[in-house]
């Protein structure tokens, strides 16, 4: 799995230094009235659906593990406090209301 994943690393690399970000290019497995990309998407979709499937990976280690956060002794979490939360949700549902 490494291997592959260096592999196309290498890949992207290469099309990187060849090509500018308006290339237009494929995406084989999209429907093919709806496959054109350019490379400038293609590198967004890559970091997104990256950190996306990093998100998912951390989910399951904190299951495994039961830590959570970015450090052992720092959860980097809001507070856990009620008082927080009623405030937070105070301020998301007049933020939410005053968008419409």
């Amino acid at each position: 799995m490494i291997d592959g994943y260096r592999q196309a690393w290498t890949l992207a690399d290469a099309t990187l230094d060849e090509l500018p970000l308006d290339s237009v290019g494929a995406v084989p497995w999209w429907p093919a009235d709806d496959n054109a990309v350019s490379l400038h998407h293609a590198l967004v979709r890559v970091v997104s659906d990256t950190q996306r499937h990093a998100g998912h990976a951390d989910i399951v280690r904190e299951l495994i593990d039961g830590a959570v956060g970015m450090e052992k002794d720092d959860a980097s979490l809001p507070a856990s406090d009620p008082a927080f939360w009623q405030t937070h949700h105070q301020r998301v549902e007049e933020a939410a209301r005053s968008a419409q």
